[in-house]
């Protein structure tokens, strides 16, 4: 890793009017949120083993026979990725480089690791859902339902790879059954909150339009490069005063148009930030 770039990037974090924060699954997945291997192994060998599942992701798709068996599953994936701690520490790096800045979080991700290291709320827009929220799967109307209480009941009290039938969950308005409030299709629930956090990362970008902005992407792949990637490529673009800094192992680019304001670094987030936090120091 060339140093110099590093000390370029903290120089502009302290700066810069304001900071745009893009963070894609890349971030999580150095924070320890990993959905392979060892923690994979550790919370689903049942499944595994009945299953054949390669990893925690693809069987999320799996078509369960039973709602019981498809929350058993689902339960322990939300409790492993949404309110348990990440492994490693780098969301709280992340909060100490700009804590004092003016800034602005726009992701992908959806285990809301950014509210439980202490970003601002307000300053936070989780786009695609969040792993601690339900929907009606129809869904019959526009309002998401917090998880927690329940899916630590499923986590508990399952047995044989099944959770007891009274906690699976109904939409309390049709009654049909819940689902994640997780963008896969156009049955994806937009509720109050998601339109009030649109609104606040919009009227950011407003306010700080033509100003010494940095746009800082992290662990963006190509899933969804029109969400983050794509339009921070078109604002840096835009405003002269701007620069794009991405991070991202094995997938460090910018385009040639803003090249000479541009700072790729590739690399593990983790060991970035935690050398731009000495470097800060």
């Amino acid at each position: 890793m060339e140093r110099n770039k590093i000390e370029e990037l903290v120089e502009h974090l302290e700066s810069s009017d304001a900071i745009v924060i893009g963070a894609g699954a890349g971030l999580s997945t150095s924070a320890g949120f990993t959905y392979t291997g060892e923690r994979f192994q550790h919370y689903f060998s049942d499944f595994i083993a009945k299953y054949h599942f390669s990893d925690m992701y693809s069987g999320g798709f799996y078509p369960f026979e039973t709602l019981e068996e498809h929350w058993a599953y689902w339960s322990r994936y939300i409790f492993c990725n949404r309110y348990m701690d990440a492994p490693k520490p780098i969301y709280n790096d992340l909060l100490y480089l700009v804590r004092d800045k003016d800034y602005f979080v726009l992701t992908t991700n959806v285990d809301h690791q950014f509210q439980k290291a202490g970003f601002d709320k307000r300053r936070l827009f989780y786009t695609q859902g969040d792993y601690g929220l339900w929907q009606c799967m129809e869904p019959c109307h526009q309002k998401t339902y917090d998880n927690e209480e329940t899916v630590l009941k499923m986590v508990a009290e399952q047995k044989h790879m099944c959770i007891p039938s009274e906690l699976v969950p109904h939409c309390p308005v049709c009654g049909k059954p819940m689902t994640m409030n997780l963008r896969s299709d156009n049955t994806f629930v937009e509720d109050d909150g998601w339109h009030w956090a649109a609104e606040r990362y919009s009227d950011f970008l407003h306010c700080h339009d033509g100003l010494k902005v940095l746009y800082l992407e992290l662990g963006v792949g190509a899933n969804t490069p029109t969400i983050i990637k794509y339009p921070f490529w078109r604002m840096t673009y835009s405003n002269r005063n701007a620069v794009y800094a991405c991070i991202n192992l094995g997938e460090a680019f910018a385009p040639s148009e803003i090249s000479r304001r541009s700072i790729c670094i590739n690399d593990d987030i983790g060991n970035v930030l935690s050398l731009a936090k000495k470097v800060k120091v």
